[in-house]
């Protein structure tokens, strides 16, 4: 089987069939990380670049992992140690970059739209978006939708709620694009500047404004991190008032009428949205989200550089 897409520039373009072979692939792939020898040459002869021009950890080190376990050939591109620093645009640097006989682009980028733009320009090169602006993460959603496949077994009918800052979240909207499309019921959840108007009419999910009712009623809350950095005026009054509303602890799980599944995509804010006891407490998954990470990645670079 293969992918409809030649890219993979977010769940929304994504049907139900490839995010079900995404995932199956991802298990088989899961199977060859547990081994001795964690290698396999899917990949070899196949050049890939990471282009990073936003700060990131978890995803460039899980991308990276990934493609040498494939046993890809990997380029690392930094923005702040390149020629953008001197004007140079999104698309000399890539042209520049292809002329030296790349495959595959993993990008992440500050502006929404980006990892499009780059398909639309260089077609014949698959492009990976590792997350664009407030737009989309697509391979952080798989990687959430495995994970909770693996622990609950599937994700037909199952209740997941999205809790914290909604509004400047790609990881938010992908995972609703994803959730929705596989079956499951969805719910936004915290205060009401941090949640887009009219979300559920546009994408269907219910919307909470109150934790304790959002986190009895699913089966997994996967927990957002406060975005600073992209908020351009303030949306409440304090992170400790935040904490004090909004955030997952251990006295909210405790008042609840049964146990529910916790994820964070990271980085975490401790204190803020969640709370150590919490994040480091047997209801949490957030660990094996990092572990499958590289299976997921495995899967979709391994699927998109198979022949169309």
């Amino acid at each position: 089987m293969q992918l409809s897409t030649k890219h993979l520039i977010g769940i929304k373009e994504l049907s139900k069939e490839d995010i079900s072979l995404i995932l199956t692939t991802a298990t088989q792939f899961k199977e060859v990380l547990q081994r001795p020898v964690k290698k396999v040459p899917s990949l070899r002869d196949v050049t890939i670049v990471n282009l990073f021009y936003e700060n990131s950890t978890r995803t460039r080190i899980s991308f990276e992992l990934a493609q040498k376990r494939l046993g890809a050939d990997t380029i690392n591109f930094s923005a702040s140690a390149s020629s953008v620093s001197k004007g140079e645009t999104l698309l000399d640097t890539v042209h520049n970059i292809l002329s030296m006989k790349v495959d595959m682009v993993v990008m992440r980028h500050q502006a929404s739209g980006a990892a499009h733009f780059l398909s639309q320009h260089l077609p014949n090169t698959a492009i990976v978006n590792a997350g664009d602006g407030t737009n989309e993460h697509p391979t952080q959603a798989l990687l959430d939708a495995f994970s909770i496949q693996e622990k609950l077994g599937t994700l037909q009918g199952k209740k997941i709620v999205l809790v914290g800052d909604i509004m400047h979240s790609r990881v938010a909207l992908s995972n609703i694009y994803l959730l929705k499309k596989m079956g499951a019921d969805v719910m936004v959840a915290g205060p009401p500047t941090l949640i887009p108007k009219y979300i559920e009419q546009a994408l269907g999910v219910q919307v909470c404004y109150n934790l304790q009712e959002a986190l009895q009623w699913c089966d997994v809350a996967n927990v957002l991190r406060i975005q600073l950095e992209r908020q351009k005026k303030v949306l409440f009054s304090t992170l400790r008032e935040y904490n004090l509303s909004y955030g997952v602890t251990q006295k909210v799980l405790n008042s609840l009428q049964k146990e529910i599944v916790i994820m964070h995509p990271g980085p975490i804010n401790r204190g803020v949205e969640i709370n150590s006891d919490v994040a480091d407490g047997p209801y949490s998954i957030i660990l094996n989200q990092v572990e499958n990470g590289v299976a997921v990645r495995m899967a979709a670079l391994y699927l998109l550089a198979s022949p169309q």
